[in-house]
């Protein structure tokens, strides 16, 4: 392994999921590393089906607008695999991914050979890179995104100071669970003895869950709603407006950037875990911080305006939970305006409900589209559901995902909207022609 490329490639190489779900490789990789994970000093741990990358987001922002320097553990990535691993936003080295991929690579082939059912996943090896890097003491605070679930985790292996579950909706039923409580039950596995946990805007059922472990393992919940509160104001322009009110610190008309109101859960669920993370350390809390830290924090791919006139946005809703979310935007924020959604989807996603979704909104124009995913994923064939869809909706199928971006912009009015969306994997494809297209 003597390049950037090769580490990816070794990277690539590795299986994506193994038959049964277990930390035992996981937690025999790290001792064989040395348990790095034992050697970072403050950690946040991040789950829920939704919004664990905002939160993270908004996480990382308080914290660097406190004084801190903040590690990041998040997937998938947009531009570039390095963005898994960051400081202060900024992706670690082709060089630093190298360095951490040697390392673990002869541990991993060792255990290849030694355990049946082969060695560490893709995943796992990557966590294993992450933790490596922020052992050697990068960051002040090293914030987790959980990949799936929680429980069996390659990133459970973490004693965090604060946990925090964002939502629990359907997603990965194939892997967490057939219902809403197996799915919690899954997430509410990061929750760890006497570490505080905070919980976003969660159903009962699955809540239930949630507080039945969290009291099983001593752990203070706070809980959206009922422990800490917000209260929206009408939105200003691209901004959503809120109050925050927690034990402790109130804030009237705090400011976001980032469009939704799912996005005040969002930031709600974040401040919560920073202030717990700040009870846990005896740190001091200044309300001023907490409000540029908000109105700072962006996020590349999540509702991002790339175009004013038309609009032109971008979003990485990749199931039924989060087309929900951005639904009324849609129906809502631009009522009196036609919105174009091009939508291309993951097979393994509930594309016919997505699809459904959108198609009923009242001023929507859907164009169904495809794109090559990485590895083996394969993108959803949409031509039958646009041949079903077509009789009630307006709705158009164009195969090659420029091509119906092309084709939608030449039918577009300066006052529309265009919105792409499906999948992360695919704007991370669709980001750079109109970003390039700006700087030249």
């Amino acid at each position: 392994m003597n390049t950037y490329h090769d580490a990816l490639a070794f990277i690539a190489s590795r299986h994506k999921f193994k038959r049964d779900p277990t930390l035992d490789r996981m937690r025999l990789f790290m001792k064989k590393l040395g348990n790095p994970q034992n050697k970072i000093k403050h950690m946040i741990h991040v789950t829920g089906t939704n919004g664990k990358g905002s939160v993270v987001t908004f996480l990382r922002n308080l914290f660097q607008q406190s004084g801190y320097s903040v590690g990041t553990f998040t997937s998938p990535y947009l531009v570039t695999f390095n963005e898994r691993i960051s400081v202060n936003g900024k992706p670690v080295s082709n060089s630093t991914i190298l360095r951490l991929a040697k390392a673990v690579a002869p541990v991993a082939e060792a255990l290849d050979k030694a355990l049946p059912d082969g060695g560490p996943t893709e995943f796992e090896v990557i966590t294993a890179m992450m933790f490596k890097y922020f052992a050697e003491h990068h960051a002040d605070v090293v914030i987790v995104e959980v990949g799936i679930g929680g429980r069996y985790d390659s990133t459970n292996v973490l004693i965090p100071d604060v946990s925090a579950i964002t939502t629990v909706s359907w997603d990965h039923m194939k892997i967490l669970g057939d219902t809403l409580p197996k799915i919690a039950y899954q997430k509410a596995g990061i929750i760890k003895q006497g570490k505080p946990v905070v919980a976003g805007r969660i159903s009962k059922a699955p809540l239930d869950v949630i507080k039945k472990t969290a009291a099983k393992k001593h752990s203070h919940l706070s809980i959206l709603g009922r422990d800490f509160l917000i209260k929206h104001h009408q939105p200003t322009g691209w901004n959503e407006i809120f109050d925050f009110k927690s034990k402790g610190l109130s804030l009237h008309r705090a400011k976001i950037q980032m469009v939704g109101t799912y996005e005040i859960d969002n930031a709600a669920v974040a401040v919560e875990t920073y202030l717990q993370y700040c009870r846990v350390n005896g740190l001091h809390v200044d309300p001023n911080i907490i409000r540029k830290g908000l109105a700072g924090t962006f996020w590349a791919g999540r509702f991002e305006r790339l175009n004013g006139s038309p609009i032109v946005v971008i979003d990485g809703a990749h199931n039924v939970p989060a087309i929900k979310a951005i639904q009324p935007i849609l129906s809502k924020r631009f009522a009196q305006r036609d919105v174009y959604v091009i939508l291309a989807i993951f097979a393994d996603k509930q594309y016919q409900q997505m699809v459904k979704i959108l198609s009923q909104i009242h001023n929507v124009h859907l164009v169904l589209t495809e794109f090559h995913g990485p590895g083996h994923r394969g993108a959803a064939d949409l031509k039958p559901l646009a041949e079903d869809v077509k009789a009630k909706h307006p709705i158009k199928y164009i195969p090659n995902w420029k091509q119906a971006i092309v084709q939608t912009v030449s039918m577009m009015s300066q006052d529309d909207v265009l919105l792409i969306t499906g999948s992360l994997y695919f704007i991370s494809n669709v980001r750079p022609l109109f970003i390039n297209q700006k700087n030249s």
